[in-house]
């Protein structure tokens, strides 16, 4: 295994992991976020971060069961497990499905071998495509990524790939633009000037519009500002954190946001493995304490997360949260130049606003 350099979620490397510790420690944190959280409906789980498709079937089956003790179950509970094509094996897969994963979220990253060895991925194109056609066969719904406005490529070398990429498709494609991050090796490497063939503004906006026009023809809704499914296919889970709703982040680095005895709370574990495997063991949990969240802040993160889905946001609910309604003026300022619309009590961005998301809201937010 190695980590993608443009990657900056919190992933490790190691060469040997002792999985059934492992094991004991998340369902010891699932009993303690059980206590706290008694008696409230579950809608979604999700297996996320690093390579989750490396852990045997029988440590998510436990985990699995484990949650189904814990809390009642939507009747269309959605079970959701990242895989990267280098760790599909069809045995593996029909494990994973028979102990309750029911969807799968493959990271393809890009449809051409040269492409993949510049964003530092292991896995060929021909191994891609044979790990899609192994969840595709095990599973009624899957959605894999793909990164675009890569080094050097061209829109005509993008809307091959997508439209290779629809013709493939389940139900769900999420699109992201390749972004820049300080503290990655691409975010060093730019910063050195040595990340070139990154495309001008202009191209990457023509890409994205792009991307909407091929998706919308071929029935992929863009629900949310890079993700993209058939109606009724969407995201359960991701929706929850752009609703901005309860969830709780359980393992290294997991971030989590829950209402308790009428506050709301930012919760987050420990993000180095070992450190957050030892507080386990040692102290009854791997979360550092965890840190109120005051309305407006609440509004702001609402906002932020909200206005990312073509739905938008309730204002009210804005308001109840912050205590004050946002700006009549910046609304009105935002209208006029055709970045935002609102109706319903709700405030949504436009197509032009979407490729400007995070300008608009930073004008939105309190000054």
């Amino acid at each position: 295994m190695a980590k993608c350099p443009y990657c900056d979620f919190n992933s490790h490397v190691s060469a040997t992991i002792d999985q059934h510790r492992w094991l004991r420690a998340y369902l010891s944190e699932l009993d303690r976020v059980g206590v706290e959280t008694s008696g409230r409906v579950l809608r979604s789980i999700f297996f996320g971060g690093g390579t989750p498709s490396l852990m045997d079937p029988e440590i998510v089956a436990a985990i699995l069961g484990k949650i189904r003790r814990l809390w009642p179950a939507a009747n269309d509970l959605e079970v959701t497990l990242e895989a990267n094509p280098t760790s599909i094996e069809a045995g593996r897969f029909r494990g994973y499905r028979d102990g309750g994963v029911n969807r799968i979220s493959m990271g393809a990253q890009a449809l051409n071998d040269e492409d993949l060895r510049k964003l530092g991925r292991l896995h060929t194109v021909a191994e891609a495509r044979k790990a899609f056609d192994i969840a595709r066969a095990t599973f009624d719904r899957v959605s894999f990524d793909l990164i675009y406005a890569r080094q050097d490529q061209t829109i005509d070398a993008w809307r091959a790939e997508l439209s290779e990429a629809l013709a493939m498709a389940v139900d769900h494609l999420s699109l992201y633009q390749l972004t820049i991050e300080d503290g990655t090796a691409f975010g060093d490497r730019y910063a050195r000037g040595r990340l070139r063939g990154l495309p001008q503004d202009d191209l990457s906006a023509d890409m994205y519009a792009l991307t909407q026009d091929l998706c919308d023809a071929a029935g992929f809704n863009g629900y949310e500002v890079s993700n993209h499914a058939k109606i009724g296919e969407e995201s359960r889970h991701n929706q929850i954190y752009w609703r901005y709703g309860d969830y709780a982040g359980i393992g290294p680095g997991a971030h989590g946001r829950l209402t308790l005895d009428g506050h709301r709370y930012a919760t987050e574990a420990l993000r180095q493995p070992g450190a957050w495997l030892n507080a386990v063991e040692k102290n009854g949990t791997g979360e550092n304490p965890m840190d109120a969240i005051s309305g407006p802040d609440q509004a702001c993160e609402f906002l932020m997360m909200g206005l990312r889905l073509r739905e938008g946001v309730d204002m009210s609910r804005y308001q109840n949260l912050a205590g004050f309604p946002l700006s009549s003026r910046k609304i009105n300022d935002l209208t006029d130049i055709g970045v935002i619309s609102v109706s319903d009590g709700r405030l949504r961005t436009t197509d032009r606003g979407r490729v400007l998301l995070n300008a608009v809201i930073r004008d939105l937010l309190p000054d």
